[in-house]
């Protein structure tokens, strides 16, 4: 929201500074952004007109201007500026004078010049030249009105600030000057200027026929006919420069003036080229199919999501949001008919988004426009009409007022002693009551309790805490008093057997792994393909139209984010991420943390790609690989034992994933990206390894326990077995382990052999599994005839469940 300082001190002139006036609107919630001046410093520059223009003798592209700046006498200026004529009055930069510093950061002195030989006693300047805009077409020329010899400062009102409020989006009353002023008259007290509309008397009995058929749509619409007015009029230069000041272009007197008011008053509103209009308006839901030119070029399909304006032909308006290009004014246009409504911010929020644009008009629609003042503002919108483009033969026609559905405000109430325990400071209800009555709430009150019902204008005010803001906005942060905190303060004890999050993500951290942070909706393609699932949770409005659904993995923010670093060169990627998900689960209810129907638990996922290890002498650079990943895990989950069974899961390859489980309980999927999706979504170079683990199963952990130091030695016997090529290496350790007994410390494999020829013993479909055994008693040393005992036992176990023998 941006607007001139002097259009807001027009509505309330407190006796406040600039930077006081910004400061206060910034504690009171309304933050001032930026204070820009209206333009640079600059001196000695007058308004000027031109008395002749001739040609200059020596040069083509020369005027030698005679021109009166207020002076005793006319000053000679050479000027080449193509519009340099007689009659016109302009900005002349006398001698002495100062333009606005250049690139150097110096101001440009005037003094008396000589070009092609003719003496110049200053120069006519251009707007950009004055750094007031980048036209450099030709001079600036001013409004005949303006007074020969006047400071340009004074007539353009140049000493003016211009104040840019970034407005939270509970403060849509705060976007219109006079919504800024009814707060600044509220902070300050100063007196605010009574807005009046004065009726225009209507001279016709013409109305056009207008039918609401969808009132959850608009819940008032008020409008009427204007005949006879010429649209190739000219805004007024006052109006015009005011919307430049609040970033809005001029385009047409009719376009201005209905921008005007929406910048003054807050009242976004439409005018209809009347002849255009077939039939009767019809305010109602779009239909599917129905297509709609608007005034900016694009044609859109709606449906029955998104409100229109249809007359009995086709839909003519993106209801709340833009018109449609049809019924569009231009300079043919004769007659008129202007609109002004309430359209529910429900029902107009998101729709412009859903089409990759948005307006004025829908910024303050989404966020609450009055609706008890259609007409008053629409009264407003045609004086000024009449006023600029009316004619002898100008027509107005009878206001059209249908409101079947305003807001009805519900009241609220605010106990005092509640405010003052959430302020922090004492409160009396007379300082409350004070604050309602600078705000303008209505409010009726008994002993301790004050009851508001919000005003029209106030979208924002819901429950007691919405008050219990207002009243410390008012009353002023700054009166808080800086008292410490009386509440003791207790640390939580933690369980050791959990460890926190950020301890995790250090531990993540420290196996070379960079964390990111990714939006929750995703492509709704991720989901489908990387996960499985085709009914994800959609967005009812997305911040962009392909992160359209809440995700339920972490894998296709994971592949993004390669993406997004291959595609800057990176050579090695080792990210992880922890985060929520969302899945659909009817058992679910509504709760403090949850959403009824919705699962959201968190997960920790991570990516590696590229080289195993950062790149050194003493080593080849090897790709990252399952083995590497799986040790990864490994690391982290210990003391405790992961084991991995293979497993098949829609974004991974079908032979190189597996299901991560820990207490024989499945916690997660590790694996490679599948072909088809590298390829799908450019991954080049080597497969990169995924994994995905629920968070609360990552950070549980094992206590230690002290015990004592063995008394005697351990022994240690290898076995060679050869098994099929199809015994895995868990199911070997399941049964060496479940066979060694309680002697058995430890068995680990340390070697594998794979014949490239069959032999006799060792054939083709068959490998050599070397296992080292570490065998120990506590309480007395192992006899020869015991460790024999189990050896055997593992020997005899491992060929009756796998097939195994004992390698020659």
């Amino acid at each position: 929201m941006q607007f001139p300082e002097s259009w807001l001190r027009e509505f309330c002139n407190p006796p406040l500074s600039t930077e006081k006036l910004a400061e206060l609107l910034t504690m009171s919630g309304m933050e001032v952004e930026e204070l820009r001046p209206v333009a640079p410093p600059f001196h000695g520059i007058v308004v000027a007109e031109i008395l002749e223009a001739e040609q200059h003798p020596n040069a083509d592209k020369l005027r030698v201007c005679k021109v009166n700046a207020g002076g005793a006498e006319p000053l000679q200026i050479v000027c080449g500026a193509p519009n340099a004529r007689v009659g016109i009055k302009v900005p002349l930069a006398t001698v002495g004078a100062e333009l606005p510093p250049g690139a150097d950061g110096k101001p440009f002195k005037i003094g008396v010049g000589k070009l092609r030989g003719v003496d110049s006693f200053g120069m006519l300047c251009s707007a950009r030249e004055l750094k007031l805009s980048e036209d450099h077409g030709g001079l600036l020329e001013l409004p005949a009105d303006a007074v020969i010899g006047e400071d340009i400062r004074k007539h353009l009102n140049l000493d003016d600030t211009l104040f840019t409020l970034k407005l939270t989006p509970n403060l849509g009353h705060g976007l219109s000057v006079f919504g800024v002023a009814r707060e600044v008259a509220a902070l300050t007290g100063a007196p605010l200027l009574k807005a009046e509309f004065p009726p225009v008397k209507p001279n016709t009995d013409d109305k056009l026929p207008v039918r609401i058929e969808a009132t959850d749509l608009c819940g008032r619409f008020s409008g009427r006919i204007v005949k006879g007015i010429d649209t190739k009029a000219k805004a007024p230069a006052w109006m015009v420069q005011r919307l430049e000041r609040c970033g809005q272009r001029s385009v047409t007197a009719l376009v201005d003036i209905s921008n005007y008011v929406m910048f003054e008053y807050g009242r976004p509103s439409h005018i209809f080229d009347l002849d255009k209009i077939s039939g009767e308006l019809v305010v109602r839901w779009g239909k599917p199919g129905e297509q709609l030119k608007l005034l900016n070029g694009n044609t859109i399909t709606v449906d029955e999501k998104v409100g229109v304006i249809a007359d009995a032909r086709e839909v003519e308006s993106l209801a709340g949001i833009m018109g449609g290009d049809h019924t569009a004014v231009s300079d043919d246009t004769r007659n008129v008919y202007v609109e002004a409504a309430f359209w529910w911010p429900e029902a107009v929020m998101g729709r412009g988004r859903r089409y990759n644009f948005s307006t004025d008009a829908g910024h303050r629609f989404e966020r609450g426009v009055d609706a008890s003042q259609t007409v008053e503002h629409l009264e407003r919108i045609t004086q000024l009409i009449i006023d600029i483009c009316g004619t002898a033969e100008s027509q107005v026609g009878p206001m059209d007022d249908q409101a079947p559905n305003v807001p009805v405000r519900k009241p609220v109430a605010l106990r005092v002693a509640r405010a003052a325990k959430v302020i922090g400071m004492p409160l009396t209800q007379a300082q409350c009551e004070g604050v309602f009555t600078r705000l303008g709430l209505p409010f009726s009150a008994t002993e301790g309790i004050i009851t508001v019902t919000p005003p029209s204008w106030r979208f924002d005010i819901l429950i007691e805490e919405d008050l219990i803001e207002e009243v410390i906005r008012v009353l002023g942060y700054p009166t808080l008093p800086s008292t410490p905190p009386l509440a003791p303060i207790v640390a939580k004890t933690r369980s050791e057997s959990r460890q926190a999050t950020h301890a995790l993500r250090r531990a993540v951290a420290a196996r070379d792994y960079f964390e990111t942070i990714n939006f929750s909706f995703v492509e709704e393609r991720w989901e489908r393909e990387l996960a499985g699932v085709t009914h994800p949770i959609k967005l009812l409005n997305p911040i962009a139209a392909p992160l359209s659904v809440m995700r339920t993995s972490l894998i296709g923010s994971l592949v993004q984010v390669l993406r997004h670093n291959q595609a800057r060169r990176a050579t090695r990627v080792r990210v992880f991420e922890l985060g929520r998900v969302f899945k659909r689960d009817p058992g679910v209810a509504n709760g403090p943390l949850t959403v009824a129907g919705i699962e959201q638990p968190l997960r920790l996922g991570g990516l590696a790609w590229g080289p195993a290890d950062q790149q050194q002498w003493s080593q080849r650079d090897r790709a990252v690989d399952f083995f590497d990943v799986k040790g990864d895990l490994e690391a982290l989950f210990a003391p405790q034992t992961v084991t991995f069974e293979a497993a098949e899961h829609p974004a991974l390859h079908p032979g190189r994933s597996a299901v991560v489980k820990l207490n024989g309980e499945t916690i997660g999927v590790v694996g490679e990206l599948h072909p088809s999706w590298r390829q799908s979504y450019e991954i080049s170079g080597d497969a990169p390894v995924v994994f995905e683990l629920d968070l609360d199963a990552a950070l549980t952990r094992t206590l230690p326990q002290g015990q004592p130091l063995p008394r005697q030695q351990v022994v240690q016997r290898d076995l060679a077995l050869v098994l099929s090529n199809g015994v895995s290496h868990d199911a070997l350790m399941t049964v060496i382990t479940t066979a060694g007994g309680p002697l058995l410390r430890s068995a680990k494999l340390f070697d594998v052999f794979k014949p490239t020829t069959g032999s006799a013993d060792l054939h083709i479909d068959e490998r050599s599994l070397a296992v080292r055994l570490e065998l120990l008693d506590d309480e007395a040393t192992l006899t020869d005839e015991r460790i024999e005992a189990v050896v055997s036992a593992i020997i005899a176990a491992a060929g009756s469940q796998l097939g195994a023998r004992l390698r020659g």
